[in-house]
């Protein structure tokens, strides 16, 4: 596990701005939008919906409504990997910025080396469009969200295969966890 600081259970990602973070972030939010229920990349057991709406600069992969699952997917080669170990979004109106999980932990590794990760919430709440009986907004029209999470961007990895391992906890109960076999091309 990465070194993390005890406030907000998370360590810096080198070089990466965090107001770019809390942008890709609110990105994030929205291409699980853009999914139905029974292909949301967050309820996908197999890994089969991993590339449906991805951006062409960055390549987004999720975790899970709560406990673990083990994904398989092929990533095209040059794009850097986003995606977090824990988070939460709330739909709503709502003003100031999204509050974290104190108690909110985490991890990532990509072959076995640890990856950074960084606490990240929206400044303010932003708009998401999703399709009818998605997960986020279960509307298919503009709705505000708020986010927090524990993030984490991966520099694009080399061609071939990795594993990829990402997990976390709100502190209590709760807890994700996902292993990803990426076949990068």
């Amino acid at each position: 596990m990465a070194s993390l600081d005890p406030r907000t259970g998370a360590a810096p990602t080198p070089g990466a701005d965090p107001a770019d973070l809390a942008h890709l972030a609110a990105r994030w939010v929205r291409w699980v939008a853009r999914h139905r229920q029974p292909a949301s990349p967050i309820a996908d057991r197999s890994g089969r919906h991993a590339g449906h709406h991805q951006p062409t600069d960055v390549w987004f992969l999720a975790g899970t409504h709560g406990g673990s699952v083990q994904r398989s997917c092929v990533v095209p080669a040059g794009r850097p990997l986003f995606f977090p170990a824990f988070c939460w979004w709330q739909v709503g109106r709502g003003d100031g910025p999204a509050q974290p999980t104190l108690g909110a932990t985490g991890h990532a590794q990509v072959d076995g080396v640890p990856v950074a990760l960084t606490a990240v919430g929206s400044a303010e709440p932003f708009p998401v469009r999703g399709f009818f009986n998605n997960v986020v907004t279960t509307w298919p029209w503009p709705v505000p969200v708020s986010c927090w999470g524990l993030w984490a961007l991966v520099p694009p990895p080399a061609p071939g295969r990795h594993e990829l391992t990402f997990g976390g906890a709100d502190g209590g109960r709760f807890w994700v966890e996902a292993q990803y076999q990426v076949e990068v091309r």
